[in-house]
């Protein structure tokens, strides 16, 4: 049964812009933090954004502070995260992931359920 399931990755340019969702229809949502995380080739799984189940928390890494916002909308089960300004360092597998009540965002062993990924590709 997959729990969480990403979408709305692609190829694109420096400069322009995507937004991935990710849907977890089987979760409490609302009870959930949720996560984005990316792993570019050879290098380890980052945590670059995180909302609270309470949704008045929000955590952003240096790499995409300014530039990504991430969302979430609980009557929908969905997450969002707007990506501006891609750069070509941004390029990796993004994987969405959840886990019940509080979490570190950064910390991947703190999620439970996970994504199998949608590939973000920026070109120069």
């Amino acid at each position: 049964q997959v729990e969480v399931a990403e979408s709305g990755g692609g190829l694109v340019q420096a400069g322009e812009s995507l937004r991935l969702s990710c849907t977890a229809p089987r979760l409490s949502f609302d009870d959930y933090t949720m996560a984005w995380f990316r792993q570019a080739p050879g290098q380890e799984r980052e945590g670059i954004s995180c909302i609270g189940w309470s949704d008045t928390m929000t955590y952003y890494s240096d790499s995409v502070k300014g530039r990504f916002t991430i969302s979430r909308d609980n009557t929908q089960n969905t997450m969002y995260l707007q990506m501006n300004d891609l750069k070509p360092e941004d390029t990796a597998m993004y994987y969405c992931a959840a886990d019940l009540g509080d979490r570190r965002c950064t910390v991947a062993a703190d999620f439970e359920y996970w994504g199998q990924g949608t590939q973000v590709t920026v070109s120069s």
